[in-house]
């Protein structure tokens, strides 16, 4: 059988090997913060935000800003049905509840239309999650939040790289989340980011972040809040110093793979993968193969096509409304459909023509079992 092709793994150097060893070394006492100061320092010109505050989660950077803007009992977050469910657990774990709402069937991303419909009294923010590596339409939720005063929280967690024009996703709402976990194109192990412009909102968050420690408070050991500790380990944030040095050619790897995958797809129209709109770039965390409906192809099939190719893939994200903690949403019909015919291809930094030639190749043979007998036109 042929060798295994993971859907992910971080790319690692030397470089990162030669940070890590010297946080490990000589990173403590008077530096024990000195790769966290660093990496948050250039992180935020990479984004192009104020303030960067390095945590050791995506979740951990949500939970600290939603809590820091007031998100608590009787309050409402609307929020993309297709999502990672971290978003929806910081929502409850506040004693919020979740909104879901369904998603557009071009970026897979929260419908503004949608999110719009949901508002009520008791709503508190919106969150765009930019799915995959896609981008919300932010200029129609920022729209929005004016309109409602609302803030629109932006989840970047798939998303580091991609841009409208200039401007990074993570920097356009009130505040941003990025995560660092090993599957994505930058990684800390685990490990995440919170940024924002908002000198009064990073002023508070970072007060969380330390128990309730106001900065610069000069009684050791007193809180003013009671607060959180995510931070990440300087040992960490030495490693994603040398990812973040490397930011341009891990994305740019990325964004190699998926135009790839595009051209050797672009003939078959019964498949569509990442959109990627005039004027952006999509940083293309997670490439992902959706089969036109009347294919027949499900995600069974795919599943089982993959694994008897040897290669990994991910089923697109589970609508969260049909897990059982939350109530269901059939109504988010768009959602609901895409889960059922699409798959995530592997995309790791040292992937090969002849292992995306073979990614293809298993596309390409669910047509063949398919139930309708699909097309490679």
């Amino acid at each position: 059988m042929s060798s295994r092709i993971l859907y992910t793994k971080p790319s690692i150097t030397d470089l990162e090997v030669e940070y890590a060893t010297d946080a490990a070394r000589n990173g403590w006492g008077a530096l024990c913060y000195d790769y966290i100061y660093k990496l948050e320092a250039k992180f935020a010109a990479y984004v192009g935000t104020e303030f960067a505050i390095a945590t050791s989660s995506c979740t951990g950077a949500l939970h600290m800003g939603m809590s820091a803007i007031g998100i608590g009992p009787g309050d409402e977050v609307i929020l993309a049905d297709t999502n990672w469910i971290a978003a929806a657990s910081v929502i409850v774990h506040l004693g919020a509840t979740p909104v879901f709402v369904d998603i557009l069937p071009d970026s897979w991303c929260i419908d503004p239309d949608k999110a719009r419909a949901a508002i009520t009294p008791r709503t508190k923010a919106i969150i765009a999650t930019h799915l995959y590596g896609n981008l919300c339409d932010m200029d129609a939720l920022l729209d929005i939040g004016r309109q409602h005063d609302l803030p629109i929280i932006e989840d970047a967690a798939e998303a580091l790289g991609s841009a409208w024009g200039a401007r990074q996703a993570g920097s356009r709402g009130l505040f941003g989340t990025f995560s660092f976990h090993g599957t994505k194109t930058m990684t800390t192990g685990e490990g995440g980011m919170f940024v924002t412009s908002d000198a009064a909102l990073n002023h508070k968050v970072l007060t969380l972040n330390n128990h309730g420690r106001v900065p610069g408070e000069t009684h050791q050991f007193w809180s003013q809040v009671v607060g959180f500790k995510y931070k990440m380990s300087n040992i960490q944030a030495a490693i994603g110093c040398a990812q973040i040095e490397r930011i341009e050619d891990l994305i740019g790897r990325k964004r190699e793979i998926f135009a790839k995958y595009r051209v050797a797809l672009a003939p078959i129209s019964a498949i569509s993968i990442n959109p990627e709109p005039a004027g952006t770039i999509n940083s293309a965390w997670m490439p992902t193969a959706v089969f036109a409906r009347e294919t027949g192809v499900t995600r069974e099939l795919l599943l089982a096509e993959f694994k008897s190719a040897n290669v990994d893939a991910r089923v697109f994200f589970h609508p969260l409304s049909t897990m059982p903690m939350f109530t269901h949403m059939p109504g988010n019909v768009v959602g609901h459909d895409i889960a059922d015919r699409a798959i995530n291809l592997p995309s790791y930094h040292d992937m090969t023509d002849d292992d995306i030639s073979r990614v293809v190749s298993v596309l390409k043979g669910c047509l063949d079992k398919a139930p309708a007998g699909g097309t490679h036109d």
